[in-house]
């Protein structure tokens, strides 16, 4: 008898894979009684997205959500996705970050930290495994899955060693994007079993309808534990159901033990649960098996979609898809999960709406062509290496290598914001949003987002949504009245969902937020020496000023876009005549940002 051990994703990946990460603490505290007593080898709750969803969006302290998850889960393991040397941001870390990052977070109640690089540089993960291990934490080694010319059964079995001599105390299969096929996997299982005497676990995307496939036959194969998701937030870009795995193993060698009936109250509360979130559905978290193709994860498709929508190019997604696997192909073939999905995606939304390869490239392409995340996989177009860098130097170390310390630095900028350790940390993952949560936090202004009812309608509203776009200076906004209150002394109340945002607003304050979110009177970029923007964001630097000479293809400003942050070009030589946009403006394509005469 060899029982299957299971992982429950539900407290993370799962809703980070359905519903954009959004389930907020209150709605899981309720069930965690529940379960603690499955007896689940352990809960994954932490990491990942979840950090980042919990600052930007829920207002509510990460770190306090693990403390809480922790006393409610009293005999249950807690598990969390860290992304080696990046943490849980978008860039490399000090070594000093990583340590204390990784020891606060087993002090406050991380048991298993699964530890991977988007290169699958192992060297990127070291800093992270040793501080787990001092911790006195499970370590296990993970090992991004893909697809690619230079990714074969061999390099993973290489990689699944030096995971072991690192000190693993588990190794896990990350197939993030739903690639793996039943039969590669059990060849791929049994080819690392037979090398590498240590636990090997198996998470695997239900994104190609084929994952719960792949788990038996890891399971055939040897494998010892399975990923799974309370079947409430199951399948499509999600895992296979923990009941349909359980019944699957049931009367078997590989019985799993876990009570059937205790899953179903589960289910039925998560049932429950998710509808509250509807508004954060997407039709690409549904299973396609066209990711067997062009290899694009499920929250990749979502966030991708979301982009084109904006600039009003939801029907050239086809065309990003495509372009896809030639960014890849051209950056070495990098597993395509964060930040690597990331950085491919928006450059290939960069390619495709500029109507030319590389005319913009993002700083984080520039940075991953140097060596900033690490070594590629396999190499890179040495064209648009050039182009991107010129005669720049390539780095071939460790890039943390050449990071000083930074804590005490980081402690010095957020200053009295930080109450404690963990908020300094919190800065050091998102320093402009860190900032302003601590700083709300202070004032006591933190304000979340708000869940529409399940049928679009405020309670005690007088009409059911009404739809309608409207365009203010080139810009377009996504407006719907989903109710009408009165207040009062002839006044009423509109209930409105701005841009996919619920929002309790009076007609003044939507003509405030349109100022806020961009709609300014700047002019439409006509000329040379008018500067726009190829995606709309927001600008995130400004380096001139009102009468700088500059030189053709000199840097004006950063904007930030997907999360990814882009410098724009001077396309001319001459002088900075106007700058129509301060840091934080929001910025859309065709308007002039910078004028240069």
């Amino acid at each position: 008898m060899k029982p299957i051990q299971v992982t429950d994703v539900i407290l993370r990946d799962a809703h980070q894979s359905l519903i954009a990460t959004r389930m907020r603490t209150d709605d899981m505290l309720p069930i965690c009684e529940k379960l603690d007593r499955v007896g689940y080898w352990s809960l994954e709750v932490w990491g990942g997205a979840t950090f980042d969803a919990c600052v930007r969006f829920l207002k509510e302290d990460p770190w306090e959500r693990l403390r809480l998850l922790k006393q409610a889960l009293p005999n249950t393991r807690l598990q969390m996705l860290l992304r080696g040397q990046n943490l849980l941001g978008y860039r490399h870390y000090a070594d000093d970050v990583v340590s204390a990052f990784v020891a606060r977070a087993a002090e406050n109640g991380i048991d298993v930290f699964r530890v991977f690089d988007a290169l699958n540089d192992l060297r990127n993960l070291e800093t992270a495994m040793t501080a787990v291990k001092k911790a006195g934490k499970h370590a296990q080694g993970t090992i991004a899955y893909t697809t690619s010319p230079v990714h074969t059964p061999e390099l993973f079995v290489t990689q699944a060693k030096a995971l072991r001599d690192m000190g693993a105390d588990s190794i896990v299969i990350k197939d993030m994007a739903g690639l793996l096929a039943p039969y590669p996997t059990y060849d791929l299982v049994k080819a690392i079993k037979a090398e590498v005497d240590l636990p090997l676990v198996l998470h695997s995307h239900s994104t190609a309808g084929l994952a719960a496939q792949c788990q038996l036959k890891a399971i055939e194969a040897g494998a010892d534990r399975i990923d799974t998701a309370i079947s409430a937030f199951a399948w499509g870009t999600s895992h296979p159901a923990t009941e349909s795995q359980v019944a699957a193993l049931r009367n078997t060698q590989w019985n799993t033990g876990l009570d059937l009936e205790l899953l179903g109250e589960i289910a039925s509360y998560f049932r429950d649960i998710r509808q509250k979130y509807h508004q954060f559905e997407s039709e690409f978290t549904r299973e396609d098996v066209s990711v067997q193709i062009n290899q694009v994860p499920g929250g990749m498709m979502s966030n991708l979609a979301n982009q084109l929508k904006e600039q009003n190019a939801l029907d050239r997604i086809q065309e990003v898809f495509e372009e896809i696997p030639r960014v890849r192909a051209d950056l070495g073939y990098p597993p395509l999960v964060t930040p690597t999905s990331q950085i491919v995606g928006t450059q290939a939304v960069y390619n495709v709406l500029a109507g030319e390869r590389y005319k913009t490239i993002t700083n984080e392409v520039k940075r991953y062509l140097q060596g900033g995340y690490g070594q590629a996989p396999a190499p890179v177009n040495y064209q648009l290496q050039k182009k991107a860098i010129g005669n720049e130097q390539v780095l071939d170390s460790r890039p943390a290598d050449g990071l000083s310390p930074e804590m005490n630095k980081l402690r010095a900028e957020i200053g009295a914001l930080a109450l404690t350790e963990d908020d300094v940390l919190t800065y050091a993952m998102f320093p402009e949003l860190g900032r302003e949560f601590l700083q709300q936090r202070q004032d006591g202004t933190l304000k979340p987002e708000v869940l529409l009812p399940a049928n679009g309608v405020r309670q005690g509203s007088e009409a059911m949504a009404t739809e309608f776009k409207i365009d203010v200076h080139g810009e377009s906004y996504d407006v719907a009245i989903t109710g009408v209150g009165d207040v009062g002394g002839g006044k009423r109340k509109f209930y409105l969902s701005l841009d996919g945002m619920p929002e309790e607003v009076t007609f003044e304050a939507l003509n405030e937020y349109i100022s806020a979110s961009g709609g300014h009177d700047r002019k439409k970029a006509t000329e040379p020496g008018h500067v726009s923007a190829p995606l709309p964001g927001n600008v995130f630097e400004i380096f001139v000023k009102e009468g700088d000479k500059v030189e053709a293809g000199q840097a004006l400003l950063v904007m930030e876009a997907m999360k990814m942050e882009t410098e724009l070009l001077a396309n001319i030589s001459g002088t900075i005549k106007a700058v129509y946009v301060s840091k934080g403006d929001r910025v859309t394509p065709g308007e002039t940002l910078i004028e240069i005469a």
